[in-house]
């Protein structure tokens, strides 16, 4: 197959270039090649690549800035999937748009989950946004796969943990605080990559909920990943009112793979399992690249 991947260069974009050049023609392009934005520029590449399926990982996720910078978060997180989708129809081909956890409002019981049938209740505007681009892309086409995901981590790109090695490793001895009454599961970008690659395999419709297996906090996470990497720190609990952003957050985004495990599809482990061989893979670059 032909694959155009939107948003190549980040996190889960890189990841799936790796994975699904091994068996697949791909075309990588980022902000410098195809503002998602711009329709005439997505229906040009479009209809230059006629990809059998497109990859959306281009998005506006800086989740406080979209607060106030409202009217970019809206072009690229709702028009650009629009415009994606609409061009998409016109070629022929497929879309499969990344999507997020900040859809739901977070408020069931920890550790009851969120599923695909679950209504979504965005507490941010980023989480409007994200709902609002993945009704675009249904009302825009037939043919569609649309991914929710949660705390995602990886190489390329910024990410929670590598923000938690630099406080660590910068000031070792000094109190940190971090959330501990947010739940969600770590997701592992290649992981995610292998999980889409297979949802492509298989010629997946719908909506689909992909995160690790198993839950933490945000503090909990940032233990154990520091330990497992050997850095001191002095990191202390704290609550969601002890640490205020400016956008909401979910305080539970468990979600459930449900509609991956009916179908048989489910590759998503343990949380830990994941976390354990990104840190064996991976520890000295990461030290490295924050030093």
């Amino acid at each position: 197959m032909k694959i155009l991947i939107c948003g190549g260069m980040g996190q889960l974009g890189s990841d799936c270039t790796r994975v699904m050049k091994r068996s697949h023609e791909i075309v990588s392009v980022d902000l410098d090649e195809l503002d998602i934005t711009n329709p005439a520029a997505v229906d040009d590449m479009v209809g230059h690549v006629i990809p059998d399926v497109v990859i959306n990982c281009a998005a506006y996720t800086n989740v406080d800035a979209c607060e106030t910078d409202r009217e970019l978060a809206w072009k690229v997180n709702v028009e650009g999937p629009r415009n994606l989708a609409v061009s998409i129809q016109k070629h022929g081909g497929k879309i499969i748009h990344i999507s997020t956890d900040y859809i739901f409002d977070g408020k069931k019981k920890v550790p009851e989950p969120y599923t695909e049938e679950d209504p979504p209740c965005p507490l941010s505007y980023y989480g409007k946004t994200k709902l609002e681009g993945e009704k675009a892309v249904r009302d825009a086409m037939d043919s569609h796969m649309i991914l929710r995901t949660a705390w995602m981590y990886g190489l390329q790109g910024r990410n929670f943990l590598k923000t938690m090695l630099r406080l660590a490793l910068k000031h070792p001895q000094k109190e940190i605080k971090v959330v501990n009454d947010q739940f969600g599961s770590p997701t592992c970008s290649y992981r995610l990559a292998l999980q889409i690659d297979k949802l492509v395999e298989v010629n997946g419709q719908g909506t689909y909920h992909a995160t690790s297996e198993g839950y933490c906090t945000w503090y909990e996470l940032a233990c154990y990943f520091l330990d497992k990497i050997g850095v001191p720190h002095t990191l202390v609990p704290c609550t969601t009112e002890e640490y205020p952003t400016p956008a909401a957050r979910p305080r539970n985004s468990i979600l459930e793979n449900r509609h991956l495990k009916n179908d048989g599809m489910n590759l998503m482990p343990h949380w830990k399992s994941d976390l354990d061989q990104f840190v064996s893979l991976f520890a000295e670059q990461l030290m490295r690249e924050i030093h």
